[in-house]
């Protein structure tokens, strides 16, 4: 059993190897390509490098980041070895993901730092917000965790019927209300039924709006309010969803939602169908506010807890492997 079987756990170490093969043999054959014949580190092969990064949407900001330390290097050391720049790259990214720290709960099976622990969960339709709150249900029930939901996206039918067939899917309890009823008064009635049940953790689900800043404000800090009515330390934390395929996409949802409203931590979905998952590195990069979570799979359990030394080996396994 090798360092990240015991780490990060063999099947999560798997799914994420799975998740990130798009990312991982587009970026690295573009990394062979450009080492590829070159008898040192120059001028055009940090070019091409910078390219490979931005391709696999690690982003202009964070791109710049890594070349710069890179060149710092090669001017340090005179002469650089090519071979050697996989190494060093590798460092470099570890590097980047070293201050984007999880904190505060999260692995499934560790204790909640109180209970009820509240969970808003916040996103724009179609990121995997929904699907996002019943893998996590399912996570955390399996790890023997009291789980309630609170369906307050009530702007929608579908967002209210898809949770609660996540409910029934997973087998937790949910409150709800008609749709066009008031979100804080679902989020409310949530908080007090977790209360009453004893529920261990609550993830409430919210409108995934964003057209309108200064509403989606409004409405988060009116939940905010009426939930404080009844715990005044609640919500314990605010998760933004991103869609990891739509690249930079998802960094200006970011910059968006965090805007708008205090984000405590990040879920990035969809990895699994995209090459463009470099841009957890740029999300990670750019802001300061922890991914907890990434979505490698259609699986209940292809949600992750985000591992940075994990991520890293594994965008860097497949090049291992063909060595």
């Amino acid at each position: 059993m090798g360092f990240f079987d015991k780490l990060f756990g063999r099947k999560e170490k798997e799914s994420l190897d799975q998740g990130l093969q798009k990312t991982r043999e587009g970026f690295l054959a573009k990394l062979a390509r450009v080492v590829s014949g070159r008898s040192t580190v120059d001028a055009d092969l940090l070019a091409d490098l910078e390219e490979a990064l931005i391709g696999a949407d690690v982003g202009v900001q964070t791109t710049a980041k890594i070349i710069d330390r890179i060149e710092k290097r090669v001017a340090a050391d005179k002469y650089m070895d090519p071979a050697e720049l996989n190494s060093i790259l590798k460092n470099e990214i570890e590097e980047i993901l070293v201050n984007n720290k999880n904190s505060n709960f999260y692995n499934f099976d560790e204790q909640l730092p109180s209970t009820p622990y509240v969970v808003l969960v916040v996103g724009v339709n179609g990121v995997g917000k929904t699907t996002t709150i019943g893998k996590l249900a399912h996570q955390f029930t399996k790890a023997g965790k009291q789980v309630l939901l609170g369906a307050a996206d009530t702007f929608r039918a579908a967002a209210v019927d898809q949770l609660t067939i996540w409910s029934e899917r997973v087998g937790v309890p949910i409150v709800k209300q008609p749709m066009g009823s008031d979100p804080a008064a679902v989020a409310f009635d949530t908080v007090q039924s977790a209360l009453a049940r004893k529920s261990d953790l609550v993830l409430i689900d919210t409108a995934g709006r964003l057209h309108n800043k200064a509403h989606l404000m409004e409405e988060l800090s009116k939940i905010r309010r009426v939930i404080q009515k009844t715990m005044p330390d609640a919500p314990h934390e605010v998760l933004l969803v991103l869609d990891g395929s739509t690249g930079q996409n998802a960094l200006e949802q970011a910059r968006q939602f965090t805007a708008a409203t205090e984000v405590t931590a990040l879920a990035i979905t969809k990895l699994d169908g995209t090459a463009k998952g470099g841009v957890v590195l740029a999300i990670a990069d750019q802001f300061n506010i922890p991914v907890k979570f990434i979505g490698v799979g259609e699986q209940m359990d292809d949600l992750l807890v985000f591992d940075r030394k994990a991520f890293v080996d594994s965008l860097f396994t497949w090049q291992t492997h063909q060595a």
